[in-house]
């Protein structure tokens, strides 16, 4: 099998993966999936596809990710890994669909106006 490429996006983060044949190695950004997202929900979130459809042991993934915050890195993974997944076997979407899994999810941060402190909150008003 060759090496399959995905990308994935989460607000900022952007992920890139590569999925290959092997025994079940992920690496992000050069470092181990543990070393790099150290909480277990951030871990089970990279996980959830390669555990629902039942391919933890048999792949090896590289991931290059960048931009934005933990939480998106790894959902932005997450979404990657996916469909990588639908790719390998069509059979995966019909279980990863159900779950929201191959959703890229739209919400941004919404732009900072002008004449005001941030998106909503303006500044402070004195009648006096």
């Amino acid at each position: 099998m060759e090496t399959i490429h995905k990308i994935g996006r989460r607000k900022t983060a952007v992920a890139r993966v590569y999925l290959k044949d092997g025994k079940g190695d992920i690496t992000i950004n050069k470092k181990n999936l543990n070393d790099y997202f150290t909480t277990a929900p951030l871990q089970y979130k990279v996980n959830q596809a390669l555990m629902l459809t039942g391919n933890e042991e048999n792949f090896d993934i590289n991931v290059s990710v960048y931009g934005g915050g933990i939480t998106g890195q790894a959902e932005a993974v997450r979404l990657a890994i996916s469909r990588a997944m639908c790719e390998i076997d069509a059979e995966n979407r019909l279980t990863l669909k159900p779950e929201g899994l191959l959703t890229r999810d739209p919400r941004m941060v919404e732009r900072k106006k002008f004449g005001q402190k941030k998106a909503r909150k303006k500044f402070q008003f004195s009648k006096r």
